[in-house]
């Protein structure tokens, strides 16, 4: 007698499925806002910012600042998960990969759109990578490590980690415009709403002891670990 745990496996392949979909969708949408040309997220500010100073492409220099934000998890004690690792590398090549594909804009409509459309991408794909419960990308998990670390508010760590990032940026040329105050403003209700709608339900047990038919002879069988042990959250 054997047990197969596919509602366990069914669960681990749409939270991966989500997880980097929603990871490519991040990178693209940044990507978008960097084509509009009407001011970026926080962050953006400061990838393009110091791309503008170093020469290198904005998704390699996101690439660089994640992986040294994640470095400072260390002394933090935070522990990465596989989700956190993944954006770091995922979102950067997306944005280049992006950025490949989609020609210079010209014309402010177009622009309009497009930084609607991006900031929009943003809060599904923020919806779709964070409800897949692999962990926090490193710039959030700075957030709630220094928020513990100080005892001050998630609100005000984040005001002051955001605050400082894009004043960083904007003296080094990142782009500060009308879809940065946009995105302050939007990112919030679009991810609550998209967290909700994209919420993995919990996996059926696929580890519990399965009793034998009395007299079958047959011994107990245990399921396989559940993914929680695999990999890391």
């Amino acid at each position: 007698m054997s047990v197969t745990a596919v509602p366990r496996r069914a669960h681990l392949t749409r939270r991966l499925m989500q997880l980097y979909v929603g990871l490519a969708l991040y990178g693209a949408s940044s990507a978008l806002m960097v084509r509009a040309g009407l001011g970026l997220e926080p962050w953006g500010v400061l990838h393009q910012g110091l791309a503008q100073r170093t020469g290198l492409s904005i998704g390699v220099v996101a690439i660089i600042v994640g992986a040294a934000v994640l470095l400072l998890w260390i002394p933090m004690r935070q522990r990465p998960g596989l989700g956190t690792v993944s954006n770091v590398f995922a979102i950067g090549l997306a944005m280049d990969g992006t950025l490949a594909l989609v020609p210079e804009l010209h014309g402010l409509a177009a622009r309009i759109v497009i930084m609607v459309a991006g900031i929009a991408l943003n809060g599904v794909a923020t919806g779709l990578y964070i409800a897949a419960r692999f962990g926090p990308g490193p710039r959030d998990g700075l957030m709630t490590g220094l928020h513990r670390r100080t005892g001050r508010s998630v609100r005000l760590v984040r005001t002051a980690i955001e605050v400082a990032v894009v004043a960083t940026g904007f003296l080094l040329g990142g782009s500060l415009g009308v879809g940065t105050v946009l995105y302050a403003l939007s990112i919030g209700p679009l991810a609550q709403r998209f967290l909700r709608f994209f919420a993995v339900p919990e996996a059926k047990p696929a580890d519990e002891t399965v009793a034998p038919a009395p007299g079958s002879g047959t011994a107990a069988v245990t399921g396989r670990p559940s993914e929680e042990a695999i990999l890391p959250q």
